[in-house]
């Protein structure tokens, strides 16, 4: 680690960087614009080459400027997030649960329910994050770990909650008009959900291939998240494809419908994980989840 800059020189950086110029970042951090430059430099130095080019107004990262940017971005980040496992495995005197999980099954299918959780063990306290993956993991300061698949995981203890099952769901007014027109799911209006983060989700190719469905291209709107995607799908512009942890609770309220007869199986169920030896909390907590599931 000796030939590392030292750390003020990268938060300096990451400022400039971050914020586009060295007047803002010595805003933010509360110095002078020439303490600002007078420590870039001296990171240049330390590095060996030109972080800023300087001959252009406003002052932009080099090649190396970027590579070194992203890297300390990253690696301050992480040092951040750390910090906050660390302060979460002390607070010994607070009785918390901090659960992982994706943001639809956050947003849909946890959340709505925890206020009945409050209600039968208000002590305890429950955090929810939603990682950018979708196969959460247990890590520092995570107690419970929500995944979708078909099991396996080895860390931990890993119990199934539900079977997951696939069906198109939308507006009643849209299927309703779909059906009227005589039209099916090889013409229908189609919502997608799309992101490297979200790999482990069937999407409408995967289903219509195990429904033996053709249809000439699968083109329509498309979403990073299954939050903005089941939006359009409530202002009926199109088709999703539902799950239970995503969709359950919209179509039993009526808010959404299924589509008739378009359920599919593929074999893959919620899977709750713990640390081997959970938490007396994280326990109460568990049990509490299986009367949900």
């Amino acid at each position: 680690m000796d030939h590392l800059p030292p750390l003020r020189l990268l938060v300096t950086f990451e400022a400039v960087s971050r914020h586009g110029s060295m007047r803002d970042a010595a805003a933010r951090l509360n110095v002078t614009q020439p303490a600002i430059s007078q420590a870039l430099r001296t990171l240049e130095d330390h590095v060996g080459t030109p972080l800023m080019d300087r001959s252009v107004r406003p002052a932009r990262l080099t090649e190396a400027g970027e590579l070194l940017s992203r890297a300390v971005r990253e690696g301050l980040g992480r040092i951040a997030a750390t910090l906050d496992d660390i302060r979460a495995l002390h607070r010994a005197d607070e009785r918390q649960v901090t659960v992982s999980c994706t943001l639809g099954m956050a947003t849909y299918w946890l959340m709505p329910r925890l206020p009945e959780f409050y209600a039968e063990n208000g002590q305890i306290t429950v955090n929810v994050q939603a990682p950018a993956t979708d196969l959460p993991v247990l890590t520092p300061g995570i107690d419970v770990a929500f995944r979708y698949g078909t099991g396996g995981w080895r860390e931990g203890r890993t119990e199934k909650l539900f079977d997951e099952m696939i069906c198109p769901v939308g507006a009643p007014s849209l299927i309703d008009r779909l059906l009227a027109e005589g039209r099916g799911l090889d013409d229908a209006p189609l919502i997608h959900v799309r992101s490297p983060t979200n790999q482990h989700w069937a999407g409408w190719e995967d289903y219509l291939s195990a429904r033996g469905l053709a249809r000439a291209r699968t083109g329509g709107q498309h979403f990073d998240n299954y939050v903005q995607a089941a939006q359009a799908v409530y202002d009926g512009r199109g088709l999703m494809l539902g799950w239970r942890s995503i969709t359950g609770r919209a179509v039993q309220d009526g808010a959404l419908r299924h589509w008739p007869d378009g359920t599919v199986d593929l074999g893959t169920s919620y899977f709750v994980t713990t640390n081997s030896v959970p938490s007396q909390d994280t326990q109460i907590f568990i049990d509490w989840i299986r009367t949900q599931a």
